[in-house]
């Protein structure tokens, strides 16, 4: 199977074995483990063997993992995340991850470009560390409400950034964790994004985006009446058929791992009411569905 439909799991709480057991039988063919800010104590070779035994001999895999949070920063929590990113990389065998994904990161309330000092020593070092590994690092295309001009988490946000962000620091190893809902969130049409970016696209997140245009003509961007949500895919306005038709020209292979637990109707108790259907809805934008009932 060239490109799988899978969900994000996270690790920092809770028994991940039980849940990935709860959730496989709807038919997830891959997963992304991933942690917030800090690896908690994790015992990486235990989770890995709970989380390889929940999956027991389905046909499910795991190509990335996730480390979010603020490396390039000095608090206790942001060198957490930094650690986590090492550790990570050096136990991503046991997972038999190729990638790891998170936020670069950026210098706290500055433009951009004050952030590429940093980001070029920070990152130089752990792209080193991953080719060493055959690993490669993808950044999620998330601003987490920055700009240019200011923001807590992440600079690889915008297109310009990435310019920036590759041209500093070239290197084959570091690419993109991409979705369309974070472009469409600033208004940026993502499709042209897959035909420029496509080689540097090393995973794929499923989430999309609905953009209210009704209350952007009548109240702009910056009123209180909120112009777009967060979705699920199949409840937003992407053509997932048109999405994964331009990454399999593009050449992708791998896995679109849904994050579904911000879409304003299908979250909490519905969360994974929206996962499912978020699910049946891509395997049918790829085509080839097989989807089992749960046991």
């Amino acid at each position: 199977m060239d490109l799988r439909i899978g969900t994000m799991v996270k690790c920092n709480t809770g028994d991940v074995g039980a849940y990935v057991r709860q959730i496989l039988p709807y038919g997830f063919e891959s997963l992304q483990p991933f942690f917030w800010q800090s690896l908690n104590g994790a015992d990486l070779p235990r989770l890995a063997g709970e989380i390889w035994e929940a999956i027991g001999d389905r046909d499910v895999t795991i190509s990335t993992l996730g480390m979010f949070g603020n490396p390039l920063e000095d608090g206790p929590l942001d060198r957490e995340t930094l650690e986590g990113w090492k550790t990570l990389i050096d136990h991503a065998h046991l997972f038999s991850a190729t990638t790891i994904a998170g936020f670069t990161g950026r210098i706290r309330g500055r433009p951009i470009e004050e952030s590429l000092p940093r980001y070029k020593d920070v990152w130089g070092d752990l792209a080193r560390r991953a080719a060493d590994r055959g690993l490669r690092i993808a950044f999620e295309n998330c601003a987490m409400d920055g700009n240019w001009a200011s923001g807590d988490w992440n600079i690889a946000h915008n297109p310009d950034a990435w310019e920036l962000m590759f041209n500093a620091l070239p290197d084959e190893t570091i690419g993109l964790e991409w979705e369309p809902c974070h472009q469409m969130v600033y208004l940026i049409d993502p499709m042209p994004q897959i035909r420029k970016w496509a080689p540097r696209i090393f995973h794929v997140h499923g989430k999309d985006a609905t953009i209210r245009w009704e209350v952007i003509r009548e109240h702009g961007v910056f009123g209180k009446h909120p112009f777009v949500f967060m979705r699920t895919p199949g409840f937003g306005d992407s053509n997932w058929t048109d999405v994964i038709s331009e990454l399999r020209l593009a050449g992708y292979s791998g896995s679109i791992d849904i994050e579904g637990w911000h879409d304003p109707v299908y979250r909490d108790a519905l969360e994974m009411t929206g996962q499912v259907a978020g699910l049946r809805y891509l395997q049918e934008c790829r085509g080839g569905a097989v989807i089992p009932n749960p046991a």
